[in-house]
């Protein structure tokens, strides 16, 4: 098996990344950065990003596996004290891999007839550079309603649990094949009305958006962000492509955002 690490580069992360690729080879295994079968992240879940992100176009053959070297992250469920048994599972164990959804944003820009696709593994935000965003809001090519405020955040269900969650949107279970539309800083008066609330599209349906001002944008694709200027419309939807994680344990997804955000009050007698 053809394997690749990408460290998030501190000198902690470093270090086991020089130890784990040695174990792997001293069991055979081949580092390949090309055309990896398995991708081992090494850091955080910044770090798993930028890995996904690094081998996006490879998702059919790659699959994806995180430890983590700081705080527990969704997408990293190794600790770096378990590096001598996650060696051996990947050396000895078949790997079980369960896919999860991805999110396609294709935008498209006045004057040009190649749009711009990008997959997403948690979420796009849309803001402006000044002031506030105006779209058109179409769900399956109908109109839904004109958004006003400082912007949409479009996540998957393994992204609800960040930015998504920050704005009041709904954690959904990373198997559910599906999109949710969170907004941010919304303005309602006699001339905008939003719904106020979350929206979870499932897989056959698209949002799109179209700018009703002439502004530039502010996009951001998980941890990349990029100005865009002559955007004619934004178009969201499940992507075809789905990401690849490899278990060699248990994944207790419900367990993890437990562990996360429920502070359990302990009671004494």
């Amino acid at each position: 098996m053809k394997f690749a690490i990408v460290s998030r580069g501190d000198e902690r992360s470093n270090k086991i990344t020089a130890k784990m690729k040695q174990y792997l080879i001293d069991f055979d295994l081949t580092y390949n950065e090309e055309s990896p079968d398995l991708v081992i992240s090494i850091g955080g879940d910044g770090t798993f990003l930028e890995a996904f992100r690094r081998y996006v176009d490879k998702l059919e053959t790659t699959a994806f596996l995180g430890v983590h070297t700081g705080h527990l992250g969704f997408y990293t469920d190794w600790t770096s004290e378990e590096i001598e048994k996650l060696v051996i599972e990947i050396a000895k164990t078949p790997f079980h891999v369960v896919e999860y959804p991805l999110l396609e944003v294709i935008i498209r820009f006045e004057g040009e007839e190649k749009p711009h696709r990008i997959l997403a593994l948690n979420e796009t935000t849309i803001k402006t550079v000044e002031g506030s965003v105006v779209f058109d809001v179409q769900i399956r090519g109908e109109h839904f309603e004109t958004f006003r405020g400082d912007g949409l955040c479009i996540s998957t269900p393994s992204g609800s649990t960040a930015y998504n969650k920050a704005l009041g949107g709904a954690i959904l279970h990373p198997s559910l094949e599906a999109i949710q539309v969170a907004e941010i800083a919304s303005i309602n008066n006699r001339v905008f009305r939003t719904i106020g609330s979350p929206l979870i599209l499932p897989k056959h349906h698209t949002i799109l958006l179209k700018p009703l001002q002439k502004n530039s944008f502010i996009i951001a694709i998980d941890h990349l962000t990029e100005s865009y200027s002559n955007v004619r419309s934004i178009q969201c939807r499940v992507a075809k492509e789905r990401v690849r994680f490899v278990r060699y344990r248990p994944f207790p997804f419900w367990n993890r955002v437990r562990d996360s955000f429920v502070t359990e009050i302990k009671t004494f007698d």
